[in-house]
C-alpha cells in the first residue's frame, strides 16, 4: 500500500477547522437562494472565481457574506450535518470546529443557545448514525469590541461542558491592529472559569502575535503559528513547553501567508522539534480537505506512513476529550492497521 491508499483510508483527527467556512459551495447556493441573499455570484465556477482571494481583509469580507445565508437554526444545523458527513467520509473520528456565533446572532438575531441547540442536533446524529465526534471552539472575531468579547466568553464559560459541546474559547480574524491583548478581559473570565482557551495567532501578524496569545490566554494549542519561525527564542519556547500548533498549509498558501506550499515552513517547524497537527481550515474555500492535505504534504515533502500517522497521532493527544475518552481514540489509531 502506498503512503497516499494509506492516508485515504487511515483513521483521522482535525483541530482546526471551521464551521461557516466549511459550507459545500452547492448548499450556499441553494441557501442564498431560499434566504434571498445576493451573493456576487450565482454558479460554481463563480463562486471558485469569488474564492480567490487577494488578501486576508477580502477573505473576511467574503466569510461575512456567507454567514449573511444562515438565518435559520435549520440552516445552522443542515450545514453542520453536512460538514459532519464530509467528515465521516475522510474517516475523522473527532473534530474540534471553531464557530462564530456572535457573527451569526449580529446578523440574524439567534441567540446563542438557540445555535448551540441546532449544532448539538446535528452532532447527536452524527454520534448516533456515523460514528463520529465533534467538540466546539467557540470564538472571538478579533475585530468586535472587547465588551461583546467579554459578553462572548461569559456565555462560553456557562456553557462549558463536553456534553454541550462547547469546548474551548477562541480567538479569530484578522490580527494585524487587533492583538490578543484587546480581549485580555474576555479570556481572563474564561480561565477564571476553568475553560480553555486556543487563539489564532502567527497567521497574519508575526511572533509578537504568538507571544500575546501566550501571555493573555496561556493559550492551549496556537491556531496556525507558522509565523515563529521568524523568532528562534519563540522556537525555543514551544519546543520546550510542546504547545500544538495547528498547521494549515494549503490555506497559508491561499492566503498569501507562504508563496507557496514547498516554501512552507512546515519541514522546519518538523526539524525543530515543534508539536504540529494538519489541519483544513476551511476547506471549500481553499478547495482542500484535510485527506487533501496529508496527501499534498506527503507528495510535496516526501512524507511516509511513519510521519503521517505521527501526525494524526499529535492531533488526537491535543484534542480536549476527556481522559478516558482521549485514551480510548488514542488506542484506537494506534491500533489502526490499514497499513
Amino acid at each position: 500500500m502506498t503512503v497516499i491508499d494509506y492516508i485515504r483510508q487511515m483513521p483521522k483527527v482535525e483541530l482546526h477547522v471551521h464551521i461557516e467556512g466549511s459550507i459545500r459551495p452547492e448548499t450556499l447556493l441553494t441557501l442564498a437562494q431560499r434566504n434571498h441573499v445576493d451573493l456576487p455570484f450565482d454558479t460554481l465556477d463563480g463562486l471558485r472565481q469569488w474564492y480567490t482571494f487577494i488578501d486576508f481583509p477580502h477573505f473576511v469580507d467574503i466569510y461575512v457574506e456567507i454567514t449573511r445565508c444562515l438565518k435559520t437554526v435549520d440552516d445552522i444545523e443542515l450545514v453542520t450535518r453536512e460538514f459532519l458527513q464530509g467528515q465521516a467520509g475522510q474517516h475523522i473520528l473527532h473534530t474540534e470546529a471553531t464557530y462564530t456565533a456572535e457573527t451569526v446572532r449580529l446578523l440574524h438575531s439567534i441567540a446563542y443557545d438557540d445555535q448551540l441547540a441546532a449544532i448539538n442536533r446535528a452532532r447527536a446524529w452524527a454520534r448516533r448514525d456515523l460514528g463520529v465526534t465533534m467538540a466546539l471552539i467557540v470564538d472571538i472575531a478579533r475585530e468586535v469590541p472587547p465588551d461583546v468579547g467579554v459578553r462572548i466568553a461569559r456565555w462560553v464559560a456557562g456553557a462549558h461542558d463536553m456534553e454541550t459541546g462547547v469546548a474551548a474559547l477562541g480567538l479569530g480574524g484578522y490580527e494585524v491592529g487587533h492583538p490578543a491583548e484587546k480581549h485580555a478581559a474576555a479570556f481572563k473570565l474564561a480561565r477564571g472559569a476553568g475553560v480553555p482557551c486556543i487563539l489564532h495567532a502567527g497567521e497574519t501578524s508575526g511572533p509578537e502575535s504568538i507571544w500575546g496569545a501566550i501571555r493573555v490566554a496561556d493559550t492551549q494549542r496556537i491556531g496556525h503559528g507558522v509565523r515563529c519561525v521568524e523568532d528562534p527564542p519563540l522556537v525555543a519556547y514551544l519546543r520546550e513547553k510542546q504547545i500544538p500548533l495547528e498547521v494549515c498549509p494549503t490555506s497559508n498558501v491561499c492566503l498569501k501567508v507562504c508563496p507557496s506550499l514547498a516554501k512552507h515552513p512546515l519541514p522546519q517547524l518538523l526539524k525543530d522539534g515543534l508539536y504540529v497537527t494538519l489541519n483544513s481550515d476551511d476547506p471549500p474555500m481553499f478547495n482542500t480537505t484535510l485527506t487533501d492535505e496529508y496527501i499534498t504534504c506527503a507528495n510535496t515533502f516526501g512524507w511516509d506512513v511513519s510521519t503521517v500517522r505521527q501526525l494524526v497521532l499529535n492531533a488526537a493527544k491535543a484534542a480536549l476529550l476527556p481522559q478516558p475518552r482521549k485514551r480510548a481514540l488514542i488506542a484506537r489509531l494506534a491500533a489502526s492497521t490499514v497499513a
